[in-house]
């Protein structure tokens, strides 16, 4: 069963887990189960998500029940009316705080511009020799995405040289392996913490918040990070 942590007459929003993918794609055939499906026959009824998250993303997924309320929630996202945040592990001690504005390429190679933001909640130094150091050090961020490119988060942390641990194609290939072999962690840590939005009907602002999940925790305690 999905974790539903918002339901109205038009919307309703999961806590997606980790490696799930949002519906049916081409690149990632091995999979069979896909949260469009599986809320759908959870609720009952018809679904659509707003938005998407990438498959090792988990957290905040908001559906609409109708088309015009998709539409519309749609809209919002695509003009960056939706505050989101994000909860992130990187490599390294970041910078206490930071906007990163760095364009990011579509698929045509045409560059649109990306903002991000983030503040460093924790930073921690750990016995994980990785490498040629005895310890390894990771910082425990809070990123607010200005815009919606697709893996902002992902490619920005990166180009900063903090690359999102387990982040296969951007990420630090060490680091990757060392947490997948010796830790048998096989997902990201890359939360969507909550988002803000108005909402198309009713017109209220409405916050979304979805709680960590148990790798995710199990990365933090390891870590000694704490919300």
């Amino acid at each position: 069963m999905l974790e539903i942590v918002y339901q109205d007459e038009y919307l309703i929003a999961i806590n997606k887990p980790h490696g799930l993918l949002v519906h049916r794609s081409k690149i990632a055939d091995d999979a069979t189960e896909f949260a469009l499906q599986m809320l759908r026959d959870q609720v009952g009824c018809h679904v659509n998500p707003t938005h998407r998250l990438d498959r090792k993303t988990g957290g905040v997924l908001l559906f609409a029940f109708d088309k015009e309320t998709e539409i519309a929630m749609q809209k919002q996202f695509q003009e960056s009316l939706v505050d989101k945040n994000y909860l992130a592990i990187v490599r390294g001690y970041a910078p206490l705080e930071m906007e990163i504005d760095y364009p990011l390429a579509k698929e045509n190679g045409t560059l649109q511009e990306a903002q991000t933001s983030f503040v460093t909640l924790q930073q921690s130094e750990i016995p994980l020799e990785i490498g040629k150091h005895p310890t390894s050090r990771y910082s425990f961020v809070k990123a607010n995405p200005k815009t919606g490119r697709m893996h902002q988060l992902r490619k920005h942390f990166a180009h900063i040289f903090h690359p999102i641990i387990g982040d296969r194609p951007h990420g630090c290939n060490k680091q990757n392996r060392y947490f997948k072999e010796h830790l048998q962690m096989n997902t990201m840590m890359l939360h969507a913490l909550d988002l803000t939005f108005i909402h198309p009907v009713t017109e209220e602002e409405i916050t979304i918040k979805a709680n960590v999940q148990d790798e995710f925790k199990r990365m933090m305690t390891l870590m000694n990070f704490s919300i």
